[in-house]
């Protein structure tokens, strides 16, 4: 811990000598002050971000995650949600500059451009982004467009494991999936069966509907088997091309639809966090390829790349925890939920009182 001085006031412990310092303009241009400062204001957000993941990573890392660390990684992973909600608000302070008022400064910075931001490629990285699935940049690996030493930098994170591949692990050793006699898929894989197998029944039978009307319903139950089958299906042919392993993916299914019980309620604050990054990060750049297009139209973005249609590309590519959107397919109503056994659905409460 850092000695603690005798007296400080606002502007040291802040420094705001220094920090008020880094805004110099390049040309007269009135709005570049505002484009400087938005872009700084990113870099410091991404610092606390990358700060609260650290946490996140430190706590999956242990070989058994302790009941209690849940709440702090719930509470660090939304936070950062908050925060990626107002780097998404940014976008609407950057856009009271017009496309003229940014012509003014444009060339000052050339070849310069958000896309090198190292914090950011850093959160990507982390949070478990694959070089493997990133959209080529103007037709070269991203890389490419980095500094020697900042592409190091990038070939030693990725090394480390990621945020994603963490929760695989954690998700993996996740209790009550299989508890004694209780085995959580077979169950489920059985609600399943029975629950299309009622609606279809019900379908056939509904008189008030024409035939036509009947046999859609019926084939619509069919195509809802067929998506069921290859989540159960055993095949790698026929199975989804899921990243998450087959243990990690059951326990998510299992937290999801037993969220209600009390042991599972940080774990589910987790993955739902875990969506929330990811659709505000998703959200953060499709803002900022309309954006683009509001500013420069056709015109090449500034680091060479193809502007507003790369941008928009990796707003649909670019994400991460897709297995844990694609999960809601597989829902089905509480009221067909597999009953848990009463010692399971004991263990997993907690009481007040005597």
């Amino acid at each position: 811990m850092a000695k603690k001085p005798k007296d400080i006031d606002y502007k040291t412990y802040l420094q705001l000598p220094e920090i008020l310092a880094s805004q110099e303009r390049l040309s007269n241009a009135h709005d570049e002050m505002l484009f400087i400062i938005v872009h700084q204001t990113y870099e410091l957000w991404f610092k606390q971000v990358l700060f609260e993941l650290a946490r996140v990573q430190d706590i999956f890392s242990r070989k058994s995650v302790a009941d209690g660390d849940l709440r702090v990684v719930s509470a660090a992973l939304e936070r950062v949600v908050v925060i990626l909600k107002h780097l998404v608000n940014q976008v609407d302070l950057l856009e009271t500059m017009t496309p003229l008022d940014f012509l003014d400064f444009r060339h000052v910075f050339r070849s310069a451009s958000g896309f090198q931001s190292l914090q950011f490629r850093e959160l990507e990285i982390r949070l478990g982004l694959r070089s493997a699935d990133r959209v080529a940049y103007a037709g070269k690996h991203y890389e490419s467009y980095l500094s020697p030493e900042d592409q190091q930098v990038i070939r030693e994170m990725e090394k480390k494991g990621s945020l994603f591949e963490q929760l695989d692990k954690w998700l993996s050793r996740t209790p009550f999936v299989t508890m004694g006699a209780f085995d959580f898929w077979k169950a489920y894989r059985k609600a399943v069966a029975d629950m299309v197998k009622s609606d279809t029944q019900v379908a056939q039978a509904n008189t008030s509907l024409s035939k036509a009307a009947r046999q859609m319903e019926v084939t619509k139950l069919e195509n809802v088997q067929k998506q069921f089958d290859m989540l159960f299906s055993t095949d790698e042919k026929e199975k989804m091309p899921w990243r998450l392993s087959s243990k990690a993916l059951h326990a998510a299914l299992f937290i999801m639809l037993y969220r209600d019980q009390p042991v599972l309620q940080q774990p589910f604050k987790i993955l739902n966090a875990l969506m929330d990054i990811d659709e505000t990060m998703t959200l953060w750049r499709y803002r900022h390829a309309l954006m683009v297009q509001r500013m420069l139209g056709m015109k090449m973005g500034s680091g060479g790349s193809s502007g507003h249609d790369y941008l928009l590309q990796t707003a649909s590519k670019n994400r991460i925890f897709l297995d844990l959107f694609a999960l809601s397919t597989f829902m089905i109503p509480r009221s067909t939920l597999p009953k848990l056994p009463k010692d399971v659905e004991e263990k997993m409460g907690f009481r007040y009182g005597d």
